[in-house]
Formats: structure tokens, sequence, C-alpha cells
């Protein structure tokens, strides 16, 4: 069994780019989103919401078009016309059978990029040409995998370096504590509250995590654990925002995704 790492609130502050006077959206990095669908597009609102709360440059959303239509109405800033990307994030809100977004997923895989892949693109790792980052929860691993969910469930930190070793990605298991492994890293937090157990919470961490793999796609490409770093870092401003929002409390996903820039802002400070 692999030792694995506490990543703290600490460790993620080295993985927060803040902007110089120089950049510009495209330099702050570009998050290319193929998310939701029609009988789920409130995925693809919640993953855009997120990702744009957490700093990326620009988000072009590729995804359904009624699900386009709702994230425009939410996030107007949002881009619906292809272009450049650092980084793509893929599958959420989406069957894993029927994806209907299928055919543009495969084309953005072709792009030596990273991505994450969620949901419904969990069984697209083997077709990217970039660095990948899946983030499966427990069924989704057990079907990934063709595993018994019941032996998951009972040793999730094993089953994620099992999962990395075997598919040969970087694995994000998603659960009250998180585990990660990538190439030659292992690591663990747990810093979300058991509000956070709810519709939706998926879909905003993945957000999360796709707006600091865009940010860092340069450093991802020189150093493959980075990927697994910033999965850490992800998790842990997505509980932080959860505990923020919560304030001890019932909350929803969209007021975790609104206590992301304040979260980000009292890790920098402090």
């Amino acid at each position: 069994m692999s030792t694995y790492t506490a990543w703290t609130a600490r460790d993620s502050v080295g993985r927060i780019a803040v902007p110089r006077e120089s950049d510009d959206k495209y330099s702050r990095g570009v998050l290319g989103v193929i998310t939701g669908s029609t009988m789920y597009p409130g995925a693809a609102v919640i993953g855009v919401e997120a990702a744009l709360r957490t700093g990326v440059g620009m988000v072009r959303y590729l995804g359904p078009e009624r699900a386009a239509g709702l994230v425009l109405q939410r996030r107007p800033e949002a881009v619906t016309s292809e272009g450049r990307v650092q980084a793509w994030l893929m599958g959420s809100g989406m069957d894993h059978v029927e994806r209907e977004s299928l055919a543009q997923m495969v084309e953005a895989l072709a792009q030596p990029v990273p991505v994450v892949l969620d949901g419904g693109a969990l069984d697209l790792y083997d077709r990217a040409a970039g660095p990948v980052i899946v983030t499966p929860h427990f069924r989704e691993l057990a079907r990934l995998l063709d595993a018994n969910l019941a032996d998951i469930a009972a040793g999730p930190a094993v089953w994620a370096r099992r999962a990395a070793d075997e598919l040969g990605v970087t694995v994000l298991l998603k659960g009250h504590t998180t585990y990660v492994a990538g190439p030659g890293i292992s690591l663990s937090t747990a810093s979300a509250p058991s509000w956070l157990a709810t519709a939706g919470a998926g879909d905003a961490l993945a957000g999360i995590l796709g707006s600091l793999v865009a940010t860092h796609s340069a450093r991802i490409q020189d150093d493959p654990a980075e990927l697994a770093r910033l999965a850490a870092s992800a998790a842990v401003l997505h509980g932080l925002a959860a505990e923020r929002a919560s304030g001890g409390g019932p909350l929803t996903i969209l007021d975790l995704a609104a206590a992301v820039p304040a979260t980000i802002a009292a890790l920098l400070r402090d």
C-alpha cells in the first residue's frame, strides 16, 4: 500500500496563480469545457461558475446547446466559440453510455494539453494525447475498473493507487477523505464538512480543478506529478469554500462557488 502524504491549505497556496500586471485573459489560462447534457444541463452551469471563480482567464464552453444557453445566462463572460485552450474539462453531468458530445470530446482529446475527465467521460482516458486526471467517486471507479464497490469503499486509498498504476493516469478519488494518486506521488486531504454531501458537489470540484490545471498547464508538462498536487489543492479549496459557505449548516453548490474567491483571498493573506 502506498503511503499518502497529507496535503494542506498551506501546501495549496503555491498552486494559486496570482495575476501579474503583464497578464491578460489568455496568459492567465483558458479552460475548454465540454460538460452537461440535455438531461443534466445544470452540471455545466456549476462547473463553469466554479472555474471562473477560481481565477482562470477565460472559459470556452462547447457543450450541448441547452446547457450553453443556461451557462451564458448565468455567466455571460463565458465564450462559446472554438479556439486555443490550455486545458480541458469534460464529462460532468453526462451519461457514460449516451454521450451527445462524444465527437467533440474525442476531437478535443487529440490536443496535447492536460485534461480533467469527470462523470461520463472517465472511460475516455486512453484517447487523450496530453496528461490526464480522472475524478471518480466510488461507484464510478468500480465501473471503470470492473471492481467490487464494497472493496473500493473498504480501501479507497489502495484502490486510488491501483487505478493510477493500471490506467496510467492521475486519479482523484472523491470521498470524505480525498485520495490523489499520480506518477510517484500519493496525497490525501480531508477539509470538507459533511454538509457537502449534496448534488453538484463533484461538478464544482471539477470546475475548480479545471481552472487550476489551465493556469498551470506548462508546469504540468514539465513535471507530471504536478497534476496530483493541483488536484489535492482543488480538493482543499473545494472543502474550505464549502465550510465557509456552510457556516455550520446546509449549503447549496452555488453558495460554495460564490465562497471560492474569499477562500482564495484568505489563503493568500494567511
